[in-house]
């Protein structure tokens, strides 16, 4: 029994009986319920499984999250379902590893589930134009931008913090609490990626509020995990660092930083104050609360939906959105005035 065979049964268009099946407003109470009967008598099943491959193929947006451990990445995750859902669309998620290669994943889940767009989440810094060929629909990098690659503005989207800018910011608040012996602890400054522009932003609020900088007080843990931050303060303590306040790039590194004081006998905020930047929840709950710059999550994966879908739907074109931090103070760092 096919959905032609019911729509003979009943004297109606084949049309008719797909619009009755997928609760079109468009039809009669009286056809609508003779075809309704009509597939009740003839014992027609509809074929779902065609009918879901169908509508994925018309709505999938893609969402490739690299690096699975990042706990940040958790409530953009949560909104980015709800605002995809929100519009009609439905997300395909694939999560991949830090080392495996977000384009490639990408334009693989692009020919299997038939994507209309990609956001990105988590990235390279340095997409160049051959790369990004391997995609042939829409992308939107999320808390990220293609600092150091060579594409053209308006070849992609993207929506992110002034990672720069806001390390700047937290080693000032720092000194605005009169620390001068400031540490740093980082995966690597040399990463093409949130380290490198952390790393500089580090440099240059040293030079802006004259310090001089001091290599003894700068730590690559060579990883983001906490293991390797807590393994890269021991070592920066275990070498005689002098410093009295210690900036981490990301909140995980710093709670696991402020273990590894406590644990090497130094007290936080007392002996050595410790700041921030992401304002992940859990840091809302250590002791002692992390003083941090939150990443307003929410609007970071609002943004970024809306810039696919208006690309999609043709209705936006490209565009780079860079959003504000917030203060978030604690009780991780102590003045010394």
């Amino acid at each position: 029994m096919t959905i032609k065979d019911v729509a003979a049964c009943c004297g109606v268009s084949v049309s008719t009986v797909s619009r009755v099946l997928n609760q079109h407003p468009d039809v009669s109470p009286a056809v609508r319920e003779r075809v309704t009967k009509a597939i009740a008598e003839c014992g027609y099943v509809p074929n779902n499984s065609a009918r879901s491959l169908v509508a994925s193929r018309s709505t999938a947006v893609g969402v490739v999250v690299r690096g699975v451990g990042n706990p940040f990445f958790s409530s953009l995750i949560r909104t980015i379902g709800e605002e995809i859902d929100r519009r009609g669309y439905t997300m395909v998620l694939h999560q991949i590893a830090t080392q495996e290669d977000e384009l490639q994943a990408a334009a693989v889940l692009e020919r299997e589930k038939r994507l209309l767009g990609v956001v990105f989440l988590g990235g390279r810094f340095n997409y160049t134009e051959q790369e990004v060929r391997q995609l042939s629909v829409p992308f939107v990098c999320c808390t990220y931008a293609n600092t150091f690659g060579n594409l053209r503005e308006d070849a992609y989207s993207s929506v992110s913090i002034r990672d720069e800018e806001e390390a700047a910011r937290a080693v000032r608040i720092l000194y605005e609490h009169g620390h001068r012996r400031i540490a740093v602890l980082l995966n690597d400054p040399a990463d093409n990626s949130i380290g490198q522009l952390r790393w500089q932003g580090y440099r240059r609020a040293l030079e802006t509020c004259g310090l001089d900088f001091d290599p003894a007080l700068a730590e690559f843990s060579g990883g983001y995990d906490m293991a390797d931050a807590y393994r890269g303060t021991c070592e920066l303590i275990g070498r005689g660092a002098d410093f009295t306040a210690l900036m981490a790039i990301s909140d995980s590194m710093a709670i696991a930083a402020v273990k590894a004081l406590t644990d090497r006998g130094r007290r936080v905020p007392e002996d050595c104050s410790v700041i921030a930047i992401d304002g992940l929840e859990l840091s809302n709950y250590m002791v002692p609360t992390l003083t941090t710059l939150c990443q307003p999550a929410v609007e970071l994966a609002r943004e970024s939906i809306r810039t696919l879908i208006e690309i999609i739907e043709g209705t936006g074109t490209h565009r780079h959105l860079l959003l504000e931090t917030t203060l978030r103070e604690g009780n991780s760092v102590i003045s010394l005035r």
